[in-house]
């Protein structure tokens, strides 16, 4: 009795699988509930129905589930509170345009950009990241790194010829009717010429003119003669143009992939400094004049925030040239994660972006930037700080 008792109940599991939200039961079979939001387990799901409490101070729980709270994030230094952490919601943090607050790391991260293909359904705010969706039939999107939505495919018109279908990735490809040399009429020409002709499904076919006798001689014939070349010469000007066009995209979309392929090696920022797209940088705080009188110092204490602006715009040139270790090695030397370091690499401006980012900190002086720099064997960089510090106060 017992065995046909159990296995009622766990017919009835599989029964009320999909039905249950938690996908947990009691020991009698009922489907266990989840906490709301703003609530955790206090007693699990057995014997008896789930028990939830508050969350306590400090800590959120933004949906309904059976998770712990966690606890509450804190804005980066410098970087205005939006609105305080509540039993359902986390701190939010009023980060630059083109950032978001990144909660488990407590910094504000640039925002993703969307590809090829793929189209924004969510935009980049306080409240979270840009989220890209792959594009639905009738639209698509030819740019890669962008933040917009995915455009309707173009209709051919009736004076048009649809000579590729659109695809989400690339948008349909029409052809004026008037400039296609498969419609052109047919014209006399002496017999035994042989004529691009409109086949079955519109392939070109080639054959022999069904001119009669009396056409021969006619005047019109050297005409006939000049049209036929000409069209054909138009037709593949536009054909050739056509192909140039795509080229000219694959080799671009090539020279994206092969930088994501490098990575940070030298040979990675040469190709995408050539390719001649960069965004504009964010400031994450207001520069101040420089103050200090020290000089090529490990023990320097002036704050690397107070270096002029057209100084740490040369350190950040530096860096990002091809010319010896980069912002990356810096970042890992300056104590950063690899997976902050690849978020700071998901803008076009990561070297402003870590800079900007370690200013914040405390002990951000330029005595520790020069010894990171010196680890990773940045003497020319170290020069540069060091070249105009003349003629400031200590911090």
């Amino acid at each position: 009795m017992r065995l046909i008792i159990i296995s009622a109940v766990l017919l009835l599991k599989v029964a009320l699988g999909e039905a249950c939200a938690s996908g947990k039961f009691t020991e009698s079979g009922h489907c266990c509930r989840l906490c709301p939001a703003g609530y955790e387990v206090e007693v699990e799901c057995g014997k008896e129905d789930t028990k939830c409490k508050p969350c306590p101070k400090g800590t959120f729980s933004p949906s309904e589930g059976l998770e712990a709270c966690r606890p509450c994030s804190t804005c980066p230094r410098g970087v205005p509170m939006l609105a305080s952490c509540s039993a359902s919601q986390d701190i939010q943090c009023d980060c630059d345009t083109g950032y978001y607050f990144l909660s488990s790391l407590s910094l504000c991260a640039p925002c993703s950009k969307c590809g090829r293909g793929q189209g924004v359904v969510r935009e980049c705010d306080h409240q979270g990241n840009r989220v890209c969706q792959k594009c639905g039939p009738g639209t698509f999107m030819e740019d890669d790194f962008h933040t917009k939505e995915c455009q309707l495919c173009t209709q051919c018109s009736e004076e048009e010829v649809e000579i590729r279908a659109c695809l989400f990735f690339s948008d349909t490809v029409c052809l004026d009717k008037q400039l296609h040399i498969l419609s052109r009429p047919a014209l006399n020409i002496p017999n035994g010429t042989l004529l691009m002709e409109e086949g079955e499904g519109g392939n070109p076919t080639l054959g022999p003119s069904k001119l009669t006798p009396q056409d021969e001689g006619d005047s019109n014939n050297i005409l006939a003669y000049v049209s036929v070349p000409a069209a054909v010469v138009l037709g593949l000007l536009v054909y050739v143009a056509y192909k140039c066009w795509q080229s000219c995209k694959q080799k671009k979309a090539l020279s994206k992939a092969r930088v994501a392929e490098l990575g940070t090696s030298p040979e990675a920022e040469k190709l995408q400094s050539d390719s001649g797209v960069f965004l504009d940088t964010y400031s994450l705080q207001d520069n101040q004049p420089s103050k200090g009188t020290k000089r090529d110092s490990k023990y320097d204490n002036r704050l690397y925030i107070n270096l002029p602006p057209n100084k740490q715009e040369e350190v950040e040139r530096l860096l990002q040239e091809a010319s010896g270790r980069g912002w990356r090695h810096l970042g890992a030397a300056l104590g950063y994660e690899p997976e902050q370091l690849d978020l700071f690499g998901r803008g076009e401006a990561p070297t402003h972006t870590l800079l900007s980012n370690w200013a914040q900190k405390e002990g951000s002086t330029l005595g520790l930037l020069s010894s990171a720099l010196a680890r990773i064997e940045r003497s020319d960089v170290v020069t540069a700080l060091n070249s105009s510090q003349q003629g400031a106060s200590v911090v």
